[in-house]
């Protein structure tokens, strides 16, 4: 194959390929995530979306009795809690 076209057929298979982007949960893996932030003691949060940079499950505002408000990172494949860091 010639390198011009090689590099063509390169350039188009990059291009067809769908980027990775964030992605919403589906209902299992939402309530799955929801499990969770409940046994951990959060009693409410905002968005819940996928993370391709890791994988985790990334939840914004997670917040406790308390009202204090964290950005909680999940394994997907554990569903254990790997980051928690406070949102002031």
């Amino acid at each position: 194959m010639k390198p011009s076209l090689f590099i063509a057929a390169a350039a188009a298979a990059l291009i067809a390929t769908p980027a990775l982007a964030d992605r919403a949960p589906n209902a299992q893996e939402r309530a799955a995530v929801e499990k969770v932030l409940r046994a951990n003691g959060f009693v409410s949060w905002e968005e819940v979306e996928l993370d391709d940079d890791g994988p985790r499950w990334e939840v914004d505002d997670a917040r406790g009795k308390d009202n204090v408000r964290w950005d909680i990172k999940i394994d997907p494949k554990t569903m254990k809690i790997v980051k928690r860091e406070r949102d002031d």
